[in-house]
């Protein structure tokens, strides 16, 4: 699992621009996922390939997967692995990005070299992604106070800079949720030890009733997201089963609740178009 592995678009040589992207994958699908989506780096490859199909003028997407955590025979990258990569993503995860396993701590040094030593690299997370690049930027990630979790279709509503991000006059996005702890503040150039200049902006572009920062943007640097973009009815599902099995989740009823959601709509091809203009560095006129 710790060997890198590549996904590319289908493109012509020279015709189409090519966003090049490395996935740290934190964790591993249920197995019944994996064999028929592949890992979750494999699955956002194909959601942001369909995202760059989509986008005017097409972008065509290359994407290097790592597996890290090592405890359980991954990689760590170095930071020379890096060179030729435009922007970095790193995936939900069943750990707690709070928590201080040796794993963890090595990616989060990672992280804060690159930021250093790549600083034209755009950053972007998913669930536990989102909540470590915010830990390296000096913000708390704890449980909800009260210990609920936001689970399942959830409506995300939209601050200004939102509906710029994602070129949308509505109000709410929707996404599928699948978490217990959270952001409780964005992080500053206060709380940032040096990484980020005096006055630079960190926005949350969203939030929702269980969570305040459903996203972090950073013109040029970073733009997270709470929820899971490329999650279909199977994974909500499956995903939904392995908490319970592990105990991490014991409200039943909610659990049962939220699979029943697998099935709606979201606005995740969206969110990914999104993510994918900030990767190619369209974000310059959003303030």
């Amino acid at each position: 699992m710790g060997d890198q592995r590549r996904d590319e678009t289908t493109e012509q040589a020279g015709e189409t621009p090519t966003v090049r992207m490395m996935v740290l994958e934190t964790d591993e699908p249920h197995h019944e996922t994996q064999s028929r989506r592949g890992t979750f780096g494999s699955i956002l490859h194909k959601h942001f390939t369909d995202a760059g199909a989509a986008h005017d003028p097409p972008l065509g997407i290359e994407t290097d997967r790592r597996f890290v955590v090592t405890e359980k025979g991954g990689t760590m990258p170095k930071l020379e692995d890096f060179e030729s990569c435009h922007a970095l993503l790193i995936t939900g995860s069943v750990y707690d990005a709070h928590g201080d396993v040796p794993w963890i701590l090595e990616l989060l040094e990672l992280l804060k070299k690159l930021w250093i030593h790549h600083p034209d690299m755009h950053f972007s997370g998913v669930c536990f992604g989102h909540q470590l690049l915010c830990r390296m930027l000096g913000a708390t990630i704890r449980p909800s106070p009260t210990g609920d979790w936001e689970l399942g279709h959830s409506k995300v509503s939209l601050h200004p800079v939102g509906k710029k991000l994602f070129r949308t006059d509505d109000d709410a996005v929707y996404l599928h949720q699948m978490h217990q702890d959270h952001v409780v503040a964005p992080p500053t150039p206060e709380t940032a030890g040096g990484l980020l200049r005096p006055g630079e902006k960190v926005e949350v572009w969203g939030y929702s009733e269980h969570t305040a920062v459903q996203g972090v943007y950073i013109r040029g640097r970073m733009f997270t997201t709470q929820a899971h973009l490329a999650f279909d009815e199977g994974m909500v599902k499956r995903q939904i089963e392995m908490r319970v099995e592990s105990g991490s989740l014991e409200d039943g009823e909610l659990a049962d609740q939220a699979k029943e959601t697998g099935a709606l709509e979201t606005d995740g091809d969206l969110v990914a178009g999104a993510i994918l203009s900030f990767f190619h560095g369209e974000d310059e006129g959003i303030e």
